[in-house]
């Protein structure tokens, strides 16, 4: 797997002894309970991980979303990464991006029925949540990008490692990329491989499970992205003739995508560039760094290359890119009528997803504010509601994609 191949610079080992010793002795203090971690009476599920850049946390977060809000009050609470504001901000539809950072913005407008927070301090944020008229009967906290926070004990502890860069090839930091030891892993109840190959062999799947090495306790799955139709992000953008993302069979030369200008903010977006090379006839890609915040200049920049391309030419750029580039100011013409973005969603593997799903709902219902859902024999059908599960029949797939259902804007999908 790539994961094998994950640069490590040994020369600076040392340092990074001397950064592990710091991480061991604040995770001895907690678990020593010389810092103390607290609990909730309220359900609360974390989703993180332990290495810098992106793992594909913010689609986990929407699937849960996606399973819960139907059935329970559900808040999401992040630490809201680059936002302009401080201490803690409830968001609410009309919540300005700045105000409370791109991913929150994101799950915000997909769900506008579930309340988003951000605060650094998540202690604080939940003791907020839980005194406000909007959110104190709320019956289940998503934290987003909480796998460090340790002041919080959560009652699920998901933790992601991107298949490409497997937390056991790793190292820690500044050799590699871990902001922990890999025995850190031993906190998670279930860790998720992310970013997996949709056809992974089965001896893949021992290899990973082998590499991992996890308790009896521990539950392991592996998801995989599954990309949606591309959606136009301004209003004046031209109809498109476009393949199955998720079937390459698909591809015509009638479907097949002219040239494509690829716009990226993420921390690995060397997946997607490899995986858009079947579905086009070829790609120019301009890569920022992770939740780059646009200028004026990027925008100059972004018109200029999109001028030089040759014609006809679409660029394409992610959700979390089009949270930012939808505010730009000074797009040209032809930037507005050809930009796009391309939506996903997490699938699980090995038909688990059921399996999943029962256990973030059995958690949940094991709390008495939560009853009601516990109690409910046929709840209403939707598109984000899950058939009652069968213990006897885990493991053989719902037809659940985990999608909300609305698009990136609040749109009815």
């Amino acid at each position: 797997m790539e994961g094998d191949h994950i640069a490590i610079n040994r020369w600076l080992t040392p340092l990074s002894c001397i950064y592990g010793f710091g991480v061991w002795v604040r995770n001895l203090l907690f678990d020593t309970e010389v810092l103390k971690s607290r609990k909730y009476d309220v359900p609360v599920i974390s989703v993180g991980n332990i290495t810098v850049g992106g793992a594909g946390k913010t689609p986990h977060v929407e699937y849960l979303a996606s399973l819960l809000h139907n059935r329970v009050k559900t808040v999401v609470l992040s630490r809201g990464y680059k936002r302009k504001s401080k201490g803690f901000v409830l968001g609410k539809y009309s919540t300005p991006i700045s105000e409370i950072g791109d991913e929150p913005y994101q799950i915000q407008k997909k769900f506008p029925d579930i309340h988003v927070a951000v605060d650094a301090d998540r202690c604080h944020g939940i003791d907020t949540l839980l005194t406000l008229p909007e959110t104190k009967d709320m019956g289940v906290v998503l934290l987003d990008d909480a796998y460090q926070h340790r002041y919080v004990k959560p009652g699920i502890n998901i933790l992601l490692t991107d298949y490409y860069r497997i937390i056991t090839d790793d190292k820690l930091l500044p050799a590699g990329r871990l902001r922990e030891p890999v025995s850190a892993k031993d906190r998670a109840d279930i860790v998720i491989v992310t970013k997996c190959p949709a056809d992974m062999n089965p001896m893949a799947y021992r290899v990973l499970q082998r590499s991992m090495n996890l308790y009896p306790f521990q539950h392991l799955f592996y998801t995989t992205i599954k990309y949606r139709p591309l959606a136009p992000l301004f209003i004046e953008a031209r109809p498109l003739v476009q393949p199955d993302f998720n079937d390459k069979s698909s591809v015509t030369r009638a479907n097949m995508l002219p040239h494509v200008l690829l716009i990226t903010g993420i921390a690995s977006p060397r997946h997607l560039m490899e995986y858009l090379k079947d579905y086009c006839q070829s790609i120019t890609h301009i890569s920022f760094p992770d939740h780059h915040e646009f200028t004026p200049s990027d925008t100059e920049s972004i018109n200029f290359a999109y001028k030089m391309q040759k014609k006809p030419c679409i660029i394409i750029t992610t959700e979390k890119d089009a949270m930012r580039m939808m505010e730009l100011k000074g797009l040209s013409k032809g930037v507005r009528e050809n930009l796009y973005y391309l939506p996903i969603e997490v699938h699980f593997l090995q038909g688990e997803e059921e399996k999943f799903n029962q256990i973030i709902l059995d958690y949940v219902r094991k709390y008495k504010a939560n009853d009601r859902m516990a109690q409910a024999t046929n709840p209403v059908a939707s598109p984000n509601s899950l058939p009652p599960t069968d213990s006897n029949n885990l493991g053989h797939g719902t037809g659940y994609s985990g999608r909300s259902d609305r698009d990136l804007f609040g749109n009815p999908l």
